[in-house]
């Protein structure tokens, strides 16, 4: 019982870890303006990204994973991480607000 109990605190202080840091890693807030499922692109009205030296504008942006296409729609707001993959703007997380 002791070992499950730890074992249970354990995983909750690893999701707690989890969570704060993907928090921290969406750095970027925008507004999705259109979603190109076919090319794995979304386009984003969005604040500055210091990380890679962006002012606030509009952007096409690739997708890490087309999977993430299905969690927004044209229209939500978002938070969301973007780097320079193979010298496109990727994103690499994104979450409605």
């Amino acid at each position: 019982m002791k070992r499950l109990l730890a074992l249970t605190a354990t995983v909750a202080g690893l999701a707690l870890t989890v969570g704060a840091a993907l928090a921290q890693a969406l750095n970027a807030e925008g507004e999705v303006r259109r979603i190109d499922t076919a090319n794995g692109k979304i386009t984003l009205k969005h604040g500055p990204i210091p990380n890679l030296d962006l002012p606030a504008m509009t952007l096409v942006f690739k997708v890490a994973d087309p999977a993430m296409l299905g969690q927004v729609k044209p229209g939500d707001t978002v938070r969301f991480a973007a780097a320079r993959v193979g010298g496109q703007y990727t994103v690499t997380a994104i979450q409605p607000k």
